[in-house]
């Protein structure tokens, strides 16, 4: 099958192992474009025989994917919604690199929020570059909830308790408390990182494909109701669009250096800024 014709991301294929390096802008903004063909390329690499497994990186050193676009989401419908039935268009996206027939895993060397990081977690397996990984889940700070996967996928990994700091506290979580967390499964050194995913992604890659996808498909049946939470998830963001203080929140993110190298690099910090009775 031909991977041309993407703009914000590349796609390698060689030995059964598709290497999709993401490179979109200063900060790997999930904007619409990457949107539309991550969903497009999903759907192409779940029937391609000649994958068995699928990395996801970044060629930004400072970024895997910043966010999703808060300019596009501050345009998002905010009246009465009729209750949705089905999975939307971003939940869609993610669950297809969840339940494809392949392995597909995330490789984070720098920092990851929001619809980024719900990206990563809808993969099977994630490694993070120890001291320069990130992760974050900005949302709340925003007047809004992670409405792409991530309220529903990060209890299932970390605990009630630890994902309620996450979405709540909206703070940088380091690569090595993500993996002491269970959010990722390792945070390893540099000369490490990928010489274990290289290893891993083969070894996977060299066995029977439809063992891989049997065995993948299994495991999954433990992850309980998701589709339904996920749809009460999507309906639950919705929801918060319509408050003003969510579209004020939002505009100052924006203003404040929210989307640049520099306010993105300190999102954590930033986030908290947000807050209406910072000090």
């Amino acid at each position: 099958m031909s991977y041309d014709g993407y703009t914000t991301f590349s796609v390698a294929v060689a030995h059964g192992i598709a290497r999709v390096v993401i490179d979109n802008g200063d900060i790997n903004l999930f904007d619409a474009m990457m949107f539309g063909e991550l969903a497009r390329v999903a759907g192409v690499l779940a029937v391609d025989d000649n994958v068995r497994v699928v990395v996801l990186s970044s060629a930004n050193p400072d970024f895997f994917i910043a966010h999703f676009d808060v300019s596009l989401i501050l345009q998002f419908p905010t009246g009465q919604q009729v209750s949705p039935t089905e999975l939307n268009a971003f939940h869609a996206m993610c669950e297809a690199f969840r339940t494809m027939p392949k392995a597909t895993i995330a490789v984070i060397e720098g920092r990851v929020g929001g619809g980024g990081s719900e990206l990563a977690l809808s993969c099977d397996m994630r490694f993070a570059l120890s001291g320069k990984a990130v992760f974050n889940q900005p949302e709340v700070a925003l007047g809004i909830i992670p409405g792409g996967s991530g309220t529903v996928r990060l209890s299932r990994l970390i605990g009630r308790s630890r994902s309620l700091e996450v979405v709540l506290g909206c703070d940088d979580i380091s690569a090595d408390l993500a993996e002491s967390w269970g959010w990722v499964n390792r945070s390893m050194a540099a000369a490490d990182l990928w010489p274990h995913v290289n290893n891993l992604a083969a070894r996977i890659a060299s066995f029977p494909a439809h063992a891989v996808a049997a065995a993948k498909a299994s495991v999954l049946r433990s992850d309980k109701e998701i589709v339904p939470d996920l749809i009460a998830e999507g309906a639950a963001f919705q929801a918060t669009l319509g408050a003003p203080a969510a579209r004020e929140a939002m505009q100052r993110f924006m203003s404040s250096g929210g989307q640049t190298p520099q306010g993105e690099l300190r999102l954590g910090a930033l986030a908290g800024e947000l807050g209406e009775f910072t000090a």
